[in-house]
């Protein structure tokens, strides 16, 4: 099981008390447009999930911790690796943080700083990738805090309120390795 502790925060496993928090954040349409998401998921398929999300990263190709503030386990956001690739050694990665009173406060931040140095030193990682919509500013500018640099442009590549916005292409090499 997996636990990342920072300052403020810390990164977990997800738990079988996760489901009505995941169920919450993948049927709000807010999130959507960022998640490719396209309908809604159900409790049970959310159960199932959760289920199967003890398998290892070179299992599932992917790694989703639950974001939370004390050891009261309620989680305020998730953040993934996704199209993990051990034969190339990278990964996407993304986050969410659920409540918008939660944002602002510098969990996002300090939850991509605990997640990018497990996937360079844990994982040995060579790099990971960020796709974001060209006008989510906030989350441009967390990734680019980190380092990340934009590497391309995917052209009218998302559809939002029946408007095609452009998506930008993130990347960070780990230069350690």
């Amino acid at each position: 099981m997996i636990t990342l502790k920072g300052e403020s925060i810390y990164l977990r496993a997800l738990e079988p008390e996760d489901l009505e928090f995941i169920y919450a954040i993948e049927n709000d349409q807010d999130i959507w447009e960022v998640s490719n998401t396209q309908t809604p998921y159900s409790r049970f398929l959310i159960k199932q999930y959760l289920e199967n999300a003890h398998q290892d990263i070179y299992e599932a190709k992917q790694l989703r911790l639950a974001i939370c503030q004390d050891a009261d386990f309620p989680a305020l956001g998730l953040i993934d690796l996704f199209d993990f690739d051990p034969g190339n050694n990278r990964a996407g990665i993304g986050i969410v943080i659920q409540k918008e009173e939660n944002k602002g406060q510098n969990i996002g931040s300090e939850a991509l700083g605990l997640l990018i140095k497990y996937a360079f030193y844990n994982l040995n990682l060579h790099q990971l990738y960020a796709n974001i919509g060209v006008e989510n500013v906030a989350s441009i500018a967390l990734f680019t805090k980190f380092g990340f640099e934009k590497i391309g442009i995917k052209k009218d590549w998302i559809l939002i309120h029946n408007k095609y916005q452009d998506e930008a292409v993130f990347q960070l090499i780990n230069k350690q390795i």
